[in-house]
């Protein structure tokens, strides 16, 4: 009975990370883009399918607690070698465990992205509102700064 409810939830499970895997994507297209309201669109459908994986994440863990082991690699094992399932079962836990793997590398390339656009906008901001001036080359090409820090608004 366990196999079977941990087989099933590994197999919603894998769905639900490729979809999310195409949203993490999206993501990076629409920040690329600097589409806010997509973005915003992308964050609501993702939240439901985070909650979904947590959900049966930890649904697994209490059936393999149910079934006397430890909710870990080794208690999906022992399990799997009792089991009629159990290739099946380890087979669809590494497709979940590489799926969850390519959305966490996605999402650390997203959180680079988002860096990087925040780092350029605070430089941007900061040249606007004068208080950061960029270095200009004087006339033997070595780098002047310029001695009044004036804002743009009011050069």
């Amino acid at each position: 009975m366990h196999d079977t409810s941990l087989l099933h939830l590994f197999t919603s499970d894998i769905g639900t990370a490729e979809q999310l895997l195409e949203l993490i994507d999206a993501e990076f297209l629409a920040l690329g883009q600097r589409d806010l309201p997509s973005l915003d669109k992308l964050l609501g459908d993702k939240q439901p399918l985070l909650a979904q994986l947590q959900q049966h994440g930890n649904e697994r863990s209490q059936l393999l607690h149910a079934a006397g082991l430890s909710a870990d690699r080794e208690g999906l094992a022992a399990l799997a070698a009792r089991s009629a399932l159990g290739a099946e079962l380890l087979a669809r836990s590494e497709e979940l465990s590489a799926l969850l793997q390519r959305c966490q590398d996605a999402n650390l390339r997203n959180g680079r992205l988002i860096r990087a656009n925040k780092a350029t906008v605070s430089k941007m901001l900061g040249i606007l509102h004068g208080g950061e001036t960029p270095g200009l080359y004087d006339s033997r090409g070595g780098t002047a700064r310029i001695a009044q820090h004036r804002p743009l608004s009011q050069a």
